[in-house]
């Protein structure tokens, strides 16, 4: 006569599943660590803090899609109050950075614009950056790029329900 073996519990979830997501969090904080301190060298070297540095890039963005940007509009995009856009302004206006001047449409309206010498430094600075990154997805198969674009998306989507149910 054969002992038998109780039968093991299952866990409620697939452990194999769990270990893999887990792998992955965990590439993601050690990517995320890595980007905070490339983007602290970077604020480092440009002498910018970072809502400074974001509100150039996003400053840079609405030209080239050829938008122009109020102070409200900047106030919007890093979640700051007005007074905290002003404060920020008249620093990168004085590094010369950005100009602001009258809305062509609005004369009452004032429009922030980037100067070509932002757009050199970002430019000089954020360059070398940017095709390591690249460089990094080279030869990734099509298929695979999908995968990954949805699991960021997935992400994104995940953490930002997070936000939502808090307010």
């Amino acid at each position: 006569m054969t002992a038998t073996r109780p039968e093991v519990q299952a866990y409620w979830y697939d452990q194999d599943e769990q270990e893999r997501g887990r792998r992955i969090l965990e590439a993601m904080r050690l990517y995320r660590a890595a980007e905070a301190a490339m983007r602290r060298r970077t604020r480092e070297q440009m002498h910018m803090g970072e809502n400074d540095l974001l509100a150039l890039r996003f400053l840079l963005r609405a030209k080239q899609q050829g938008r122009a940007v109020s102070p409200t509009d900047i106030g919007a995009y890093l979640g700051i109050k007005t007074s905290s856009v002003t404060v920020m302004l008249d620093r990168l206006e004085e590094a010369g950075h950005v100009r602001r001047h009258p809305s062509a449409v609005d004369r009452r309206r004032i429009v922030i614009e980037t100067t070509e010498h932002a757009d050199a430094e970002v430019r000089k600075t954020l360059t070398d950056m940017h095709s390591r990154m690249i460089g990094a997805t080279t030869g990734i198969e099509p298929e695979v790029a999908a995968g990954i674009v949805e699991f960021l998306d997935r992400m994104r989507e995940a953490v930002d329900a997070i936000d939502a149910d808090h307010d």
